[in-house]
C-alpha cells in the first residue's frame, strides 16, 4: 500500500533566516515537503498560484503587499480553494490578528513555535482543522468587543440549541474530540455538527465560525470556558 502524498507547503516571509529555518524544520518530516518560498506577499501569491500547495506559512508584516492582503487574495481565488493559510506572528498587535482572521487565515503560529509543534500545526491545518489556541480566541473576542456596533445576532438565529452549543465550543478553540467530550457526544457527531454549521453560516472554515460566534454575541469576553 503506497504512502499518502506529502503535505506541500509554501513559506512567505521577508527574513531569509526565518524562511531557511522553517524549511529546515519542515524538511525533516517525511510527510511534509516545502514546495517553495518567497520574500513578500506579491511573490508569495505568485508562488502559491504556481505550486498550489496545501498549506502556506505567511508572515503578517512584509514590504509591499503584506501577508493579510496576500491571504485575502488567496482565499478569494476559486482555483486556490484547497490552500490553507497559517499566519506567522509575534502577537504584537490584536488588530493584525483580527484582520488576518477576517481575511480568511486558517490559523496562527508564533515564530518561536517549537519544531514538533510547527510540523503538527501544518498537519492539523492540512487536514481541515483550524489552528486557534485559547490565547488566540480570547484575543479575537477582545478585538470584536472593542468595536462598537460589530455585534450581529441575526447570524445565528436559525441555529438549533445544540448547534449553538457546538458553535460556542468551537469559539474556545476546541477540537472535535474536545467538543465531543464537553457535550457528551462522539467526535464523529461533533464533526457532523461542525460541517452543518459551516453550511448554515456560509463559513469557509472553523476560523470563520469563531468570528461569527463573537460577532453574533453568542460568545462574549469572560463567558467562554477555557479548554
Amino acid at each position: 500500500m503506497s504512502a499518502p502524498p506529502a503535505i506541500r507547503v509554501v513559506i512567505v516571509d521577508d527574513q531569509h533566516l526565518v524562511r531557511a529555518g522553517l524549511r529546515a524544520l519542515l524538511d525533516r518530516a517525511p510527510d511534509i515537503t516545502v514546495a517553495g518560498d518567497a520574500a513578500d506577499g506579491e511573490g508569495g501569491l505568485a508562488m502559491v498560484r504556481a505550486e498550489r500547495p496545501d498549506v502556506v506559512l505567511m508572515d503578517v508584516r512584509m514590504p509591499g503587499m503584506d501577508g493579510i492582503e496576500a491571504t485575502r487574495r488567496i482565499v478569494a481565488d476559486p482555483h486556490l480553494h484547497q490552500v490553507q493559510v497559517v499566519m506567522l506572528t509575534t502577537f504584537d498587535t490584536d488588530e493584525h490578528l483580527f484582520a488576518a482572521i477576517r481575511a480568511g487565515a486558517a490559523g496562527f503560529l508564533l515564530k518561536d513555535t517549537r519544531p514538533d509543534e510547527l510540523r503538527e500545526a501544518v498537519r492539523t491545518v492540512a487536514s481541515g482543522e483550524a489552528l486557534l489556541s485559547p490565547a488566540v480566541t480570547r484575543r479575537v473576542m477582545d478585538a470584536v468587543a472593542a468595536v462598537p456596533g460589530r455585534l450581529d445576532p441575526g447570524r445565528v438565529a436559525a441555529l438549533t440549541d445544540r448547534e449553538r452549543e457546538v458553535l460556542a465550543q468551537i469559539a474556545t478553540g476546541r477540537s472535535n474530540a474536545e467538543i465531543g467530550a464537553a457535550l457528551y457526544i462522539s467526535p464523529a457527531t461533533a464533526r457532523t455538527y461542525v460541517s452543518r454549521l459551516l453550511t448554515k453560516l456560509d463559513a469557509r472554515d472553523r476560523t470563520q465560525l469563531v468570528v461569527i460566534a463573537y460577532e453574533s454575541g453568542l460568545v462574549r469576553p469572560g463567558t467562554c470556558p477555557d479548554p
